[in-house]
């Protein structure tokens, strides 16, 4: 069966998608009963994109890879490979175990670990068995890992060493298989409450999400290098592993000795062959600090991927000079809307046209609203709350009914999400603009830590800048900005500080000026490979 699937499945998907859309566009510039429009693409839009076998089911394509190209490698993990063959048997022998051990019970299975081998093994042998993985990171503290297998209820805690054990057994059995609309990932991300909250991620959020990042990014089939920097339990991961695997490509690990040793990554790129890199933005920063960091190190690069923070307008320029075949993209979108709902490429005419890069325009069959406090929409230009609703966002969050029913509903049919995001429409597409929960009070005034952030970063000599507020007895006294210069020369911090700080006076009102100005050669990083606010604080 396996090798019927076509090999082409990339252009398929990519000629599918648009035909589904001009389909969609004729229909609706006809239509008889004068229903919604966006009611109209949806229904037909879900209708021809299932129907014609569009959407991709990754456990059936790697299992696709495994049959034709089973010693492919499908992952590199310092000086453990996995491949194609390897990865298919094993995680049947997995969800063997699985479902002989826990029968029908569906509950969740925790997987701790790194980024080994052995954790792509646990999550396809989990899906396998037709039950939800949970990544844990092995850096979180046990009382944090405690709590996430708690609230998600996980049958049991798989580390690596398991995983290798359990899945060379003998197959006695047989595998099941994961309905569409069951949860595929939980991922636990931080709630302002200190507790974690569980994002279910469905199987068919995840097809509407690979299917369009094959049909829009046009991957080589069995040619590609994925980089994977985000850990596991990151959900910019999800997109360089399934991408990776539904495309028979070989995904490349950066594990944490590499990025603690600047010259090991360094050598390690240079031998990786990538051809996909997909990262934070502050991770490309940090490597941008290196003056080898080119083309010359990365020949076979062609697109870059960022998503999860805000791309700075000369982060980008930057990279399309030092990688001038290479293409580079701003994505958007928060777990639960699995990984990213938009997307643009950025070329030189978007870097001259706007000082503040764009965020794109949303995948097909998804929408996005910016709303006022009472969730009407709001017109271009306009700042307001991004509202995400389409086949790509999450159920909800596992055991928090009260949660799930804050942040999501029902849209015309639709599964709806209020992100806590901010941004507006400008020329048709979308500008993230900070969060809602990033507002600080100041002297009586309300001020978004993001929009100093954007000004900082239009003044000619800044590459990336974090505005922090001072905290002293609960109460914000001041804003501190943490900066990263272009070049430095041999004026003083003092000098600097009070040049930034009489240019961003044209910009913002007094209110809203740090009053003090820290230069860092590059951010300190989560291991998520964020911007570590925290730490930056801490240092103040």
């Amino acid at each position: 069966m396996s090798s019927q699937i076509s090999s082409s499945a990339c252009e398929l998907a990519r000629a599918r998608f648009h035909a589904a859309s001009c389909a969609a566009d004729s229909l609706l510039s006809r239509d008889p009963y004068g229903l919604d429009r966006d009611v109209w693409t949806r229904r037909f839009l879900d209708a021809t994109l299932c129907l014609s076998g569009l959407l991709v089911n990754v456990i059936e394509r790697i299992d696709h890879w495994a049959a034709v190209a089973p010693e492919t490698i499908a992952h590199i993990s310092g000086d453990q490979t996995l491949t194609y063959g390897e990865l298919s048997k094993r995680s049947d022998a997995l969800a063997v175990y699985l479902t002989e051990r826990f029968g029908d019970d569906r509950s969740p299975i925790g997987v701790l670990g790194h980024r080994e081998p052995e954790m792509l093994i646990a999550f396809l042998g989990t899906a396998k068995s037709g039950r939800p993985y949970v990544p844990i990171d092995t850096l979180l503290p046990r009382p944090r890992v405690e709590k996430i297998l708690a609230i998600s209820r996980a049958a049991m805690l798989l580390s690596a060493e398991e995983v290798a054990q359990l899945s060379r057994r003998k197959i006695r059995g047989r595998r099941k298989f994961l309905e569409r609309n069951a949860p595929f990932y939980i991922l636990f991300t931080s709630g302002s409450t200190g507790e974690p909250k569980g994002v279910i991620i469905t199987l068919a959020c995840l097809e509407h999400f690979i299917s369009w990042m094959l049909a829009e990014q046009q991957f080589a089939e069995r040619a590609e290098v994925f980089l994977n920097q985000a850990p596991f339990s990151f959900d910019l991961s999800v997109m360089d592993l399934y991408c990776s695997l539904a495309t028979g490509g070989t995904l490349f690990s950066v594990n944490r000795d590499l990025i603690e040793n600047p010259k090991q990554l360094y050598r390690a790129l240079a031998n990786s062959g990538v051809t996909t890199w997909i990262s934070t933005p502050s991770f490309a920063r940090m490597c941008l600090v290196e003056q080898k960091f080119t083309e010359a190190m990365l020949p076979r690069a062609r697109r870059f991927l960022f998503c999860g923070e805000t791309l700075a307008p000369q982060t980008a320029a930057e990279l399309l000079g030092r990688f001038p075949r290479a293409q580079v993209w701003n994505m958007y979108g928060p777990t639960e809307a699995t990984v990213a709902t938009t997307s643009i490429r950025i070329d030189d005419s978007i870097l001259q046209k706007y000082s503040a890069l764009p965020v794109g325009r949303a995948m097909p069959g998804t929408q996005i609203l910016v709303v006022d406090q009472n969730c009407h929409e709001l017109p271009a230009n306009e700042r307001g709350g991004i509202i995400i609703a389409g086949p790509n966002v999450s159920p909800g969050y596992i055991g928090r009914p009260d949660l799930t029913a804050r942040a999501f509903f029902e849209r015309r049919g639709q599964r709806a999400y209020k992100t806590g995001d901010l941004g507006r429409f400008r020329d048709g597409l979308l500008f993230f603009e900070g969060r809602v929960d990033e507002q600080i009070k100041l002297s009586g005034y309300r001020i978004e830590l993001g929009d100093v952030e954007a000004n900082l970063r239009m003044l000619p000599a800044v590459r990336d800048a974090v505005v922090i507020p001072v905290i002293k007895n609960d109460t914000a006294q001041s804003l501190a900005a943490c900066v990263l210069l272009d070049a430095r020369n041999e004026t003083s911090d003092f000098e600097l500080a009070h040049s930034l700080r009489t240019q961003l006076s044209d910009r913002l009102p007094t209110y809203m000026l740090p009053r003090k100005f820290v230069f860092l050669d590059m951010f300190p990083m989560t291991a998520n490979g964020k911007v570590d606010r925290t730490a930056l604080a801490r240092s103040l």
